[in-house]
């Protein structure tokens, strides 16, 4: 049985399960602006964004991923994706016992404000809290110094660089090095609180 995804509601973004009839909307989104999506998949297409919908929930159905959409509250319009993703079950079938967070992109207008901090307290709230994992996982590009520094402003940890870790993004290669960061259950209390300081204080 797949993992559902909850909807997962903060101030400024609601993570919803992704649907295929969000395809028009996430296309939308996605064409605001594509020059930062150099190191990341974001379909440019309907049909494209289809297939995108409809690959996440063939691997939700297989338990390795959980798939979100994110809403932005002050106008209701879906701003882009996340999602949990390569599940690990070495703790017991029912839940996981880690998961990563990403395949992470968010429309030009919804960048640098509080959404992507918001979208990630949430997720790893519902992660340790829910869930009840030992480690949440984020990784990148090693090359992607805009992911890597927004990596390190919600608390995780750089744990170092796996060479040729996975396939590139970049239309013509093969392999990347990606930048591995964390965050384990007994840093979770502190990394919240840092999460809830911070949005307390961007309005």
């Amino acid at each position: 049985m797949s993992l559902p995804s909850p909807t997962l509601t903060g101030r400024h973004v609601q993570l919803e399960q992704v649907r295929p009839e969000h395809a028009a909307e996430l296309v939308a989104a996605a064409n605001e602006n594509r020059s930062t999506y150099a190191w990341t998949a974001v379909p440019a297409t309907e049909p494209e964004m289809r297939e995108y919908i409809a690959g996440s929930l063939r691997e939700q159905e297989e338990r390795t991923m959980v798939p979100f959409v994110q809403r932005r509250l002050a106008d209701g319009v879906l701003v882009g994706c996340t999602r949990y993703l390569r599940l690990e079950w070495w703790a017991g079938p029912d839940l996981p016992a880690e998961v990563e967070v990403g395949g992470t992109w968010l429309a030009a207008s919804a960048q640098r404000t509080p959404i992507n901090t918001e979208a990630k307290l949430l997720l790893f709230q519902h992660a340790f809290e829910v869930y009840g994992v030992h480690r949440v996982a984020i990784c990148t590009d090693v090359r992607n110094e805009r992911s890597r520094a927004a990596i390190l402003r919600v608390g995780a940890t750089f744990e170092g660089v796996l060479r040729s870790h996975r396939g590139a993004y970049v239309v013509g290669e093969g392999a990347r090095d990606s930048a591995m960061h964390s965050v384990i259950a007994g840093e979770w209390p502190g990394v919240k609180a840092m999460l809830l300081a911070k949005l307390a204080t961007s309005g």
